[in-house]
This record gives C-alpha cells, sequence and structure tokens, in this order.
C-alpha cells in the first residue's frame, strides 16, 4: 500500500502508544496496565497465579505467505489462553513483546494487534504490557499470560490414577490438515504462472480454520465446573494427542489404553489426508495444535462426563507396567509413540 508508514517515523513509544491507546482494563485484579515501568496486579485471596509464555518465530511457527497478520495475532493470544484452560484456571492478563525487521510497516504491527485485541476482548482478558525491538530475521512475537485458579480447582498434568477415564474435547487432526492444504497451495500458487491465482480452498474452510484461528475451549472448562467435575489430569493439545497423554503418564506414573476407533475425526479432516493419501489416525494422534483439551477424570464421573456433546472417552488409565498403547481396529495393542510436534527437528 503506498500509505504504509515506516515504524521510525514514530519510535518505539510512539508505536506502543498508538498500539494501546484504545485498551481498556475489564478484570478487578488488574490495578494498572500499559503506561508505567511495571504493570500493578493483584491478585485474588484464595487463587493461585498462573503464567505460561509462548515464542512464535516466522520460519518456524508461522509462514506470512498464508498466515494474515490478524490471524497471527489472535492465535498468538488464543494459545497462551489454552495453556491457563489447561489448568482449570481463567486467563486475565497478557504482556506482548514483539521483534520487527524493517520489510514490517505501522498498518502491519496495527493488524497484527487489531488480532490480539480480538482475542483478549472475547476472552476477556487484558493487555498490560510488552516490549518491542528491532530484527534482523522477521517478525518474532513473544506472549506471557497470567491466569488465576481456585486453589481447590487448579489441575496438573501428574495426577491421574489407574481405572480414570481419558477423555478429549471436540475433534483431532483438522489443524494438521489444514497446514498441508496451505503449504501445497503455497507451491502450486509458485508453479503457477496466473496473475490472479485462487487457491483450492472451497469446502475447506474447517480445517483451514482450526489451523490458522483456533479456539481455546474455556466452554469445556465451564461445563466442566457446572457438573461439578474436577479433572484428576489435564493438558492442551498443542504438540500432538500421543505426545500430550504419554506427558500426563508419565508424570502421573501410569501407563493408558486408547482405543483407535473412539479418536473424534472430523469428516473435512478425513476427506484431506485421503486427499494427501496419509494415515488419518496418525494425523489425529501426532499432528497438534488442535488445542483441545486431554484430561482424565474419575470412573465414578462417566455418567456426567456422557452427558457433555463436546467430549470423547478414548480409553482409561492402567498401571504403569502395562505402558502407553492404542487399540486398533482389529483389536491389537501397539505402543504410542511421541511423534508430534518438535521445534529442533
Amino acid at each position: 500500500m503506498s500509505n504504509e508508514t515506516e515504524i521510525a517515523t514514530l519510535g518505539e513509544f510512539g508505536l506502543i502508544d498508538r498500539l494501546t491507546k484504545c485498551i481498556k482494563i475489564n478484570n478487578s485484579t488488574t490495578e494498572k496496565g500499559v503506561g508505567d515501568d511495571c504493570a500493578v496486579l493483584s491478585p485474588t485471596p484464595g487463587y493461585k497465579t498462573l503464567i505460561t509464555t509462548d515464542l512464535l518465530l516466522e520460519g518456524i511457527h508461522f509462514d506470512l505467505t498464508y498466515c494474515p497478520l490478524k490471524h497471527l495475532g489472535y492465535k498468538a493470544a488464543v494459545v497462551n489462553f489454552s495453556d491457563v484452560y489447561a489448568m482449570n484456571g481463567i486467563p486475565r492478563q497478557i504482556t506482548v513483546s514483539l521483534g520487527i525487521s524493517k520489510r514490517f510497516t505501522i498498518e502491519h504491527i496495527e493488524e497484527l494487534y487489531s488480532g490480539i485485541r480480538l482475542a483478549c476482548e472475547k476472552y476477556g482478558v487484558d493487555l498490560v504490557g510488552g516490549d518491542t525491538s528491532a530484527s534482523v530475521t522477521g517478525l518474532l512475537i513473544s506472549i506471557t499470560c497470567i491466569g488465576e485458579a481456585e486453589n481447590e480447582k487448579i489441575v496438573y498434568r501428574n495426577g491421574a490414577k489407574d481405572t480414570d477415564l481419558i477423555c478429549v474435547s471436540g475433534d483431532l487432526g483438522a489443524a494438521y490438515m489444514g497446514l498441508q492444504l496451505l503449504e501445497r497451495e503455497k507451491v502450486v500458487s509458485k508453479q503457477s504462472n496466473e496473475k490472479n491465482f485462487k487457491p483450492a480452498f472451497e469446502g475447506k474452510e474447517y480445517i483451514l480454520e482450526r489451523q490458522l484461528k483456533p479456539e481455546a475451549r474455556k466452554d469445556i472448562i465451564e461445563e466442566l465446573a457446572s457438573l461439578s467435575i474436577k479433572p484428576t489430569a489435564m493438558m492442551d493439545i498443542s504438540d500432538g494427542l500421543s505426545s500430550e497423554l504419554m506427558h500426563i503418564c508419565k508424570q502421573s506414573n501410569t501407563g493408558c489404553l486408547i482405543y483407535e476407533e473412539r479418536i473424534p475425526i472430523d469428516f473435512q479432516t478425513a476427506c484431506m489426508a485421503e486427499e494427501f493419501n496419509l494415515n488419518l489416525v496418525t494425523a489425529a494422534l501426532n499432528g497438534g495444535e488442535d488445542y483441545e483439551l486431554l484430561f482424565t477424570v474419575k470412573l465414578s464421573d462417566y455418567e456426567k462426563i456422557a452427558t457433555i456433546n463436546n467430549i470423547r472417552i478414548i480409553g482409561h488409565i492402567t498401571k504403569p507396567e502395562y505402558g502407553c498403547l492404542m487399540q486398533t481396529r482389529d483389536g491389537n495393542q501397539i505402543p504410542l509413540k511421541a511423534q508430534g510436534w518438535n521445534a529442533f527437528n
């Protein structure tokens, strides 16, 4: 765009003022947000404070060829909220730090921030500070989220017990298949000589949204609370079901048995896997970035869990000597492998 503005014309503080001038405080625990040397928070009595940080690097975690900046900002915030919900908590505040290369203009960063603000508005979170710096390698986004959980309701990864039910929310593998589609169309676009190349996205909106604009499962946390169900262990599925379940079993000193036929998979995900000639179950087990909740509950909670539409019971916790297994559709039991996302591979 011809009317784009170089960031140097505003400087760091001018940029911060422009990005944060419309921010409003929503949480009573936020005493002071942007504008001083530190944000000031006043923790709620009877609650524990939760803190999580996520770092996103251009070329590693996102590709701006097909990831709009507004969607990227939204996703960067939401994945942090998801970590807090995975502790049975409530996200309250975030800080946002950016490393920005010279190819980005003020308008670009405003578009990124519009996505961050939209996520904060939707989930009731306050943006209370951050930092900006120059970058020589592209765009870097670091978000820290502060949340809270009632002392007696906080859930860790290490509480699963033998006979507990293993549950997941939503469906799995969609974000991974959305990424495969985006990568394919990126390659086709580069090879095409057409000026107005149109990617083949029709009928695949769901898997694209799961990759580009995921949601944190606030609704599941609220529904569990309404039924007085406290999970015994919980994680969000960022690196793949198999990896996350093995984390829970390792930290809880247990084994597990899940059933292939019970893994929830959306129709668009299945169609896309067939089109790519990929193993559907492998995608669901190891794809990652679904940001669904994986949790265990006591066997006595079965009747209450069974009433929740968006939750599927996929197996149960076993004694540690049995290991981590999946029973296939033909009745064989095979070991689970942690083949999910690894940033260092």
